[in-house]
């Protein structure tokens, strides 16, 4: 293990103004965005989608690095270069979500456990040369009554702490994704004290299982009210909550904390994240990992059409530019009218 490498490749990612685009979507979620959109969801249209994000101008201003999905770090682009190759000429770091989902525990009712460690160490190792320098795998809590329970706790962070060991071993950046669903009805105090006692966890099983904190990224929910919460929060709150949670709980030797959005909308994602680092300084650098909330505007805009690149492309640049402000606590709601010209 080069962990000075791992550090260079996870302080990269966490360059200031500079976050991750998750483009690891599995083949039945992609079908799922694509059919709101009215697109059929084929090896084709797949590769067209993720050329138009990849190729868009300018993007690595404020894009570090993205999670790609297995069909997708073995595709090329239009003009015949493979994927990983197009993005590291870019100087956007190709990386690779590894899990293979969460299935429901045994004992567990209503309970998932990630799935994947089998054969991870040989998959790790195809993935390095097929380009990627960095992973991803997800475990996901619900709360609930008596849930999540400790003994699915433990079993995820115990997973995740395994894989990022693996990873380390082949020399791939670990990102650690413990991700507290925003379903349900609970308040963001309920939030807070599952968010402490997971990363709590994790953290614990990653020292049990002697991975390098400096040699990862930590990729977590925020602190927030469930969706169907009668009492939101606000935020300010969302980003105190936040912050207060990590101060308590996360190692200073991590690298770098990217944000998942976990269903927010594209907007509140990225006011989440600039009022955290309006909080600053803190002990690591705060961007974001997001999915959808970087995608989805692009998705709406694009509909599949070859004439509609280019207004995609500018949607996802201008969601990119926000959430590279947002991370440098420089983002201001005016700014969402402020496209720039494609």
């Amino acid at each position: 293990m080069d962990l000075k490498q791992l550090n260079a490749t996870a302080t990269a990612l966490v360059a200031p103004g500079r976050g991750i685009l998750a483009a690891d979507e599995s083949t039945p979620t992609i079908k799922k965005r694509f059919d709101a959109i009215g697109v059929k969801s084929t090896e084709e249209t797949r590769q067209a989608y993720r050329d138009l994000l990849f190729t868009t101008k300018d993007a690595e201003q404020h894009i570090s690095g993205v999670i790609l999905y297995d069909e997708t770090i073995r595709q090329n682009a239009v003009d015949g270069t493979p994927f990983p190759k197009l993005l590291a000429g870019r100087g956007i770091i190709p990386g690779i979500k590894v899990d293979m989902g969460a299935k429901a525990q045994a004992g567990f009712p209503g309970e998932t456990f990630t799935q994947g460690l089998d054969g991870l160490r040989e998959r790790l190792a195809e993935y390095k040369g097929l380009g990627a320098r960095f992973a991803k795998w997800r475990a996901v809590y619900t709360i609930g009554e008596g849930l999540p329970s400790r003994g699915n706790m433990l079993a995820n962070a115990q997973g995740l702490a395994a894989y990022a060991a693996l990873c380390q071993e082949a020399g791939i950046v670990p990102i650690v994704e413990p991700e507290i669903l925003m379903n349900g009805s609970h308040g963001i105090d309920r939030c807070y004290e599952v968010t402490c006692e997971v990363l709590h966890l994790v953290f614990g099983a990653l020292a049990d299982q002697r991975v390098a904190l400096s040699g990862m990224l930590l990729k977590p929910n925020m602190v927030l009210s469930g969706e169907d919460s009668k009492t939101p929060a606000s935020v300010k709150e969302v980003a105190a909550a936040t912050v207060r949670c990590f101060r308590h709980v996360v190692p200073a030797a991590v690298p770098g904390i990217v944000f998942l959005s976990g269903g927010q909308s594209d907007e509140v994602a990225t006011a989440h994240l600039d009022a955290m680092n309006k909080l600053g300084p803190h002990p690591w650098p705060l961007s974001f990992s997001y999915g959808r909330a970087l995608q989805h505007a692009a998705q709406v805009a694009w509909k599949g059409k070859a004439d509609r690149v280019a207004a995609a492309q500018k949607a996802l640049a201008h969601r990119a530019r926000l959430n590279g402000a947002a991370a440098r606590g420089e983002y201001s709601p005016s700014m969402e009218k402020e496209l720039v010209p494609a």
